[in-house]
């Protein structure tokens, strides 16, 4: 009889557990299928006398938390940053230049339209230097415009020697400290605002 119970307890005890870990993925399966993924689909840098240029290609899909912010009039800062290296065996690589841009994208409710502004250097200098402004019809046109860039100069090389290899380091990120105090306050450390990439890749030699 004893037997018994105790095999009862032991079954019953069981399907507790798997009904509890059924539960819990259950739980954890709309967080998981919620989180964004960005990644820099293309890269290439290119070589052109003395200058390096760049071409990249970030895929990602808009957050719904952002896209709500968006509708609301909250315009988002999208920054993407260049260092060009160059390569030391003996060392670690040394950078030579580092360059910033700034996308600025914003929804206008009262024409229903959506505009970028392009600024080149840190947030603080977007004042300076590159400021380009443009409107759409649509967010997946404008956003088009931010996940992508050509012919962007990340610095100048120097060195004659063939032998010296240069790589660039690019990163992509939603700029989170530009946002309103309460919109911050919400969304840092949240995944469901994370937008951010990176890769390396080596500058092509010059073509002759």
């Amino acid at each position: 009889m004893v037997s018994s119970i105790r095999t009862w307890k032991s079954a019953v005890l069981k399907k507790a557990v798997l009904w509890m870990r059924f539960v819990a993925c259950l739980a954890w399966a709309p967080l998981a299928f919620s989180q964004n993924v960005t990644e820099i689909s293309q890269l290439r840098a290119e070589r052109s006398a003395n200058e390096v240029f760049v071409a990249a290609k970030v895929a990602f899909d808009l957050p719904s938390a952002v896209e709500d912010a968006l509708l609301k009039g909250i315009p988002m800062f999208f920054v993407a940053e260049a260092d060009l290296l160059q390569e030391r065996w003996y060392w670690y690589d040394r950078k030579t230049s580092s360059v910033q841009r700034q996308f600025r994208l914003a929804y206008q409710p009262l024409t229903r339209r959506w505009s970028t502004k392009l600024s080149s250097g840190a947030a603080a200098d977007s004042s300076q230097g590159l400021a380009l402004s443009q409107s759409y019809e649509t967010l997946a046109q404008a956003l088009a415009s931010v996940k992508q860039l050509s012919q962007w100069k990340v610095g100048d090389i120097t060195e004659v020697d063939p032998n010296v290899k240069y790589k660039v380091e690019f990163r992509f990120r939603l700029d989170l400290s530009q946002l309103p105090r309460p919109f911050q306050i919400g969304a840092i450390g949240q995944s469901e605002w994370s937008v951010q990439a990176q890769a390396r890749t080596s500058v092509l030699p010059e073509l002759k």
